[in-house]
C-alpha cells in the first residue's frame, strides 16, 4: 500500500482536497445521466460505487476528523447504499499509512528519541492504519508492544473540518435554527478527546480495572513511559479483528453466542454500572483471541451519561412507557424531542414517529433472550429507515430536536446492534446485572 510523507493540515489545503473530490463526483453524475439518456435505464449502483470510491480516496489522504466521519457513517448500514458502507468500512483499520521517515520523525518529536533508541525492535511498516492513528509492532526486554502513533496535524484540523462538513450535515439532517451548534460542539469535543492519548490511557486503565469481573473479556496493559498526547504504547494483543472473525465459516453458534454475550454484557455494564461507555463500537476496536476471547483495544471515545439524560433515556425503552401516551410524552419532553415551541401538529407528528421508532429499536430490551440474526427485525429497521427517508412531511419539519447526548449514545447502540448482527448471536439480555 502507498505510504504518505505528509498530510494536508491547514484549512485551505484540506478544503482544496474536498473540492477536487467534488469535481470527480460531478463527473460521475454526468456519466450517469448521459448513460441514462442513451440507454433509458436508471441503475444507480455503478454511480454509488464510483462516488463512494472517490469520496473515500479523498478522505483517506486527509485522515483525521474527515476520515472519522466516514468511519462513523460506515456503521449506518441501513441509511447508506451498500457501496458507501463497503468503502467507508475500510477507514476502520485499513488506510494508507505514514512513511517510515515520518513515523521516525513523529516518535522522536514526542518521545524525545528515535525508535531504535527507545525499543529493542521497532517495525516501521504499520500493522493497522485508521482515521486518527496507526499501530506499529515493537519489542522491549522481550515484551511485545503495540505503539499507536497519531497522524500529524489531526487535532489542529478538527474545527476546520467540521466547519466544512456543517453545511452538508445541516441539509442532510434538516437542522435549522441557532441551537444546532450544540450538536457540532458535542462532536467536536469528542474528536478533540480522541486526539489526546494521555486521556485515552486513563480511560483504558479506569474501564479495564472496573470490568475485571466480566468473563471472556481482555484488555492490554498500558505503558506510561512511552505514552504522550500523540503516542500511546500498550501490550501487543494476539488476535484478529472482529470483522475478519465473523467471516469465518467454521465458527459454530456456541462461539458466536459466547462472544456476543461478552459484547452485550460489557456495554450494558458500562452503561448502567459506570454511566460512561466506549462510544465507538466498530469492528476495528475489537480483537478476538485464538481461544475466542474478546479483546478491547481502543478507549479514545468515551461518552458520559449524566443522570438527567440516563434516567429518561432508559425509561423510554420500557414497553409500558412507550404505550402510555402521557408518560411517553413526558419523557420525550425531558429528552428535548418535544419542544415547548412545537405546534400541535408537530407534537402529534413527532410523538407518533418516535413511538414507532421506539417500539422497534428497543425490542432487544423487551425479551430475556434476543436473536440478533432475526431477519424480521433487520428488515423492519431497513423498511423504517426507508420510510423516514421518503417522508416528505418529515423533510419539512425542523430536525433540530433531541438532547446532544443522543448522538453518541445512539451511535453506541446502533454500533453494538450491528456487531451482534454480524456475529449472528443470540444473547441473554439480563446477565449483565450480576456484575453491577
Amino acid at each position: 500500500m502507498k505510504t504518505l510523507d505528509s498530510i494536508p493540515t491547514n484549512k485551505i489545503e484540506r478544503a482544496s482536497k474536498l473540492v477536487s473530490t467534488g469535481v470527480k463526483i460531478g463527473g460521475n453524475y454526468l456519466k450517469y445521466y448521459g448513460k441514462k439518456i442513451v440507454q433509458g435505464t436508471e441503475d444507480r449502483s455503478k454511480l454509488n460505487e464510483e462516488n463512494a470510491k472517490d469520496i473515500y480516496d479523498g478522505l483517506k489522504e486527509l485522515k483525521g476528523s474527515a476520515l472519522k466521519v466516514a468511519q462513523m457513517l460506515s456503521m449506518e448500514k441501513n441509511l447508506l447504499p451498500k457501496a458507501y458502507v463497503e468503502q467507508f468500512s475500510l477507514s476502520q483499520f485499513s488506510v494508507p499509512p505514514l512513511s517510515g521517515a515520518l513515523v521516525r520523525k513523529t516518535i522522536k518529536k514526542y518521545l524525545g528519541a528515535s525508535p531504535e533508541e527507545l525499543f529493542d525492535h521497532f517495525a516501521y511498516d504499520s500493522e493497522n492504519a485508521a482515521s486518527i492513528g496507526q499501530v506499529h509492532r515493537a519489542e522491549k526486554n522481550g515484551k511485545k508492544l503495540a505503539v499507536k502513533i497519531q497522524y500529524p496535524g489531526v487535532a489542529d484540523s478538527i474545527s476546520s473540518d467540521l466547519a466544512l462538513v456543517k453545511p452538508i450535515a445541516l441539509k442532510m439532517f434538516n437542522l435549522k435554527g441557532k441551537d444546532t451548534d450544540k450538536y457540532f460542539k458535542e462532536v467536536e469535543q469528542k474528536l478533540f478527546e480522541e486526539t489526546d492519548y494521555i486521556q485515552e490511557l486513563k480511560n483504558s486503565q479506569r474501564i479495564s480495572e472496573a470490568a475485571q469481573a466480566l468473563p471472556n473479556l481482555y484488555f492490554p496493559k498500558y505503558f506510561t513511559e512511552w505514552t504522550t498526547s500523540k503516542i500511546l504504547t500498550m501490550d501487543w494483543m494476539e488476535g484478529i479483528h472482529l470483522s475478519e472473525y465473523v467471516k469465518q465459516s467454521e465458527i459454530n453458534q456456541v462461539e458466536r453466542n459466547r462472544l456476543g454475550q461478552t459484547l452485550w454484557d460489557f456495554y450494558m455494564f458500562q452503561m448502567h454500572g459506570l454511566r460512561e461507555v466506549q462510544a465507538d463500537p466498530h469492528p476495528g476496536n475489537f480483537l478476538v483471541s485464538k481461544e475466542g476471547g474478546l479483546i478491547a483495544i481502543d478507549f479514545g471515545c468515551i461518552k458520559e451519561l449524566p443522570e438527567d439524560f440516563y434516567v429518561p433515556y432508559f425509561e423510554l425503552s420500557k414497553i409500558e412507557n412507550i404505550e402510555n401516551p402521557k408518560q411517553f410524552n413526558r419523557l420525550l419532553a425531558q429528552l428535548e424531542i418535544l419542544l415547548e415551541s412545537d405546534t400541535q401538529e408537530e407534537k402529534e407528528f413527532f410523538t407518533k414517529l418516535f413511538q414507532k421508532m421506539m417500539r422497534l429499536f428497543t425490542q432487544p430490551f423487551h425479551f430475556k433472550k434476543f436473536d440478533f440474526s432475526n431477519a424480521e427485525f433487520w428488515d423492519a429497521i431497513t423498511s423504517l429507515s426507508k420510510e423516514f427517508a421518503d417522508d416528505s412531511q418529515l423533510r419539512k419539519m425542523n430536525g433540530n430536536r433531541g438532547s446532544k447526548h443522543f448522538i453518541y449514545v445512539n451511535r453506541t447502540f446502533f454500533g453494538l446492534y450491528h456487531l451482534l448482527h454480524d456475529l449472528k448471536a443470540t444473547i441473554d439480555t439480563e446477565t449483565y446485572k450480576q456484575y453491577l
